[in-house]
């Protein structure tokens, strides 16, 4: 009797009888889509990065890996699995071709990708972009949005007609992917976040003396994550002084070690800095021949038997 699978020729995944009987007798469609999606990738990557490929949303995908681990089929909670490696299959001609060919969705990305940077995608271009949306499991729509701000990104900081590499916006895709910005909509407020620190940028600047120029990568860093503790320019302000009066210049890893340390005191404005970072006065020195009411109502009594004597 001849079969009725039509065989495509392509890579083929393998279910142990075990975990085929587990999933038939839970009867959940997702969890079993979602463990041959992590079949497909040799279970090394998130199931959360996988929502492009499986074209879910956030909490689909939590339900489907909750009913995996239900089911022993998956080891670990989603946050203690591996981040995803950082070289990429090495996608080849053929399947970039095939890709183009046969997904009508990587076929109009790749275009409008092509559309946006302002020229033709090689090869190896293609393969990256391809690695985006099928290894790391990137929607269309987030990547699209990736590709933007990073041009963006890097028109601000060069000036008009430079252009991001695509291993450029690889590189930016992986930290999205472990972020976990696989939706448009997680993605769109990330970008809104962003932009509110860019626009505060200057300031920062400017209160350490640095002018009007743009920080550099490093220094963008530093200026992040002090905006992320919830300090203003005026805050950072007086930080600066401390590390000029100590160091004579600005040394940005003093100055941020001052910063961490209000920052865990609950410290973020000046009025605060001002209240909780300054030195005890003598009288909230602890008077060395101080001594505890015990010992010194202890003395009192025995003056008092003294007297009565």
């Amino acid at each position: 009797m001849a079969g009725i699978l039509k065989h495509l020729g392509d890579e083929s995944v393998t279910v142990s009888g075990a975990a085929l009987r587990r999933l038939l007798e839970r009867g959940d469609g997702d969890a079993s889509l979602l463990y041959l999606a992590l079949l497909r990738h040799q279970g090394l990557t998130q199931p959360r990065s996988l929502a492009g490929e499986l074209r879910w949303e956030r909490t689909r995908i939590e339900a489907a890996e909750l009913v995996l681990r239900q089911l022993e089929l998956v080891s670990l909670p989603a946050a203690e699995l591996p981040e995803p490696a950082d070289e990429r299959p090495d996608y080849r001609q053929e399947d970039v071709t095939g890709a183009l060919e046969d997904d009508g969705v990587f076929r109009g990305l790749a275009a409008e990708v092509e559309r946006k940077l302002g020229k033709k995608l090689s090869t190896p271009d293609m393969g990256t972009l391809l690695g985006l949306y099928d290894y790391l499991g990137l929607p269309s729509d987030v990547i699209y949005l990736l590709v933007c701000h990073c041009a963006e990104r890097i028109r601000l900081r060069y000036g008009e007609g430079r252009r991001p590499t695509l291993r450029q916006i690889e590189k930016e895709g992986y930290a999205w992917a472990r972020m976990g910005l696989d939706t448009q909509s997680a993605a769109a407020e990330y970008l809104k976040k962003y932009a509110r620190r860019q626009e505060a940028l200057p300031a920062f600047m400017r209160v350490l003396q640095l002018g009007d120029r743009t920080p550099v990568g490093a220094e963008e860093k530093y200026l992040a994550a002090w905006q992320e503790w919830g300090f203003l320019p005026e805050t950072v302000a007086l930080a600066y002084e401390k590390t000029v009066l100590k160091c004579h210049e600005l040394k940005w890893p003093y100055i941020n070690g001052i910063l961490k340390r209000w920052h865990e005191a609950g410290l973020h404005t000046p009025e605060q800095v001002a209240a909780g970072d300054r030195p005890r006065t003598q009288a909230q020195q602890p008077r060395r021949d101080q001594r505890p009411p015990e010992e010194e109502m202890f003395r009192y009594v025995q003056a008092l038997h003294r007297g009565k004597e």
